[in-house]
């Protein structure tokens, strides 16, 4: 299986404020080494501020690793997350033109899958309201749209399958498992332990920035489960 992301020995920090004068290096994710395989779902999973959404943007590539190296082998990412990437003031229209050429689409293919895009969110008329007027469940709608219709090579979803009414969620499991069958390669944050195993062949456990296991789901869902049950004893 070839590979179609790697990170070795990748880490990312950022300055908090300690004093009024002071501030201190906090380390997001280091030391972080493992492979994406083209074609597989990876699951990454992990408490909260664990680093899990600094690892996304890393492997995206809006974050510049500190120290490491990423080894990208594909040409188009798409991150699915609430708080990233539209432009509030633009309509869900304009957004979705936008988007689509950042993945790599041109102007007239991005308005050509417009059509695709409202049918897959079903947004309606709203597809033509301003972003900042969407819940949290319609920018994960939108998000979708834009995403599995312009078929980038590596899919990243932030949590956003967890958003929604129950229908939609369905939807959006089932199309991901569609893009699973065509070799198409994602990676998975998801509290969801039912969701992790359905829908991923290899996960990830964050942990304090850094990596404790992976490998095969259910030896690494038992792991964390057996950590959080003694965390919590």
């Amino acid at each position: 299986m070839s590979i179609a992301l790697s990170l070795d020995q990748v880490g990312v920090f950022y300055r908090r404020r300690v004093s009024l004068l002071n501030r201190e290096k906090f380390w997001a994710i280091r030391n972080i080494s493992f492979e994406v395989h083209t074609g597989e779902t990876l699951g990454v999973i992990g408490r909260n501020g664990s680093g899990k959404s600094t690892l996304l943007r890393v492997l995206a590539d809006l974050l510049v690793p500190d120290e490491g190296k990423v080894t990208r082998n594909i040409k188009t990412t798409s991150l699915l997350t609430l708080n990233l990437g539209f432009l509030p003031h633009l309509s869900g229209r304009d957004n979705a033109i936008v988007s689509g050429m950042l993945l790599g689409l041109s102007r007239g293919e991005a308005i050509e899958k417009l059509d695709q895009v409202t049918e897959f969110s079903e947004l309606g008329s709203a597809i033509d309201d301003p972003i900042r007027t969407y819940s949290a469940g319609m920018r994960a709608r939108l998000s979708f749209g834009v995403a599995l219709t312009s078929d980038p090579d590596v899919i990243l979803v932030d949590e956003a399958l967890g958003v929604g009414d129950r229908e939609f969620r369905q939807k959006s499991t089932e199309e991901m498992k569609q893009k699973m069958k065509s070799d198409k390669t994602v990676v998975l944050v998801s509290h969801s332990e039912a969701l992790v195993r359905e829908i991923c062949n290899r996960l990830v456990w964050l942990e304090n920035g850094t990596v404790v296991a992976s490998g095969e789901v259910d030896a690494v869902l038992n792991e964390y489960n057996r950590s959080q049950r003694m965390v919590h004893s």
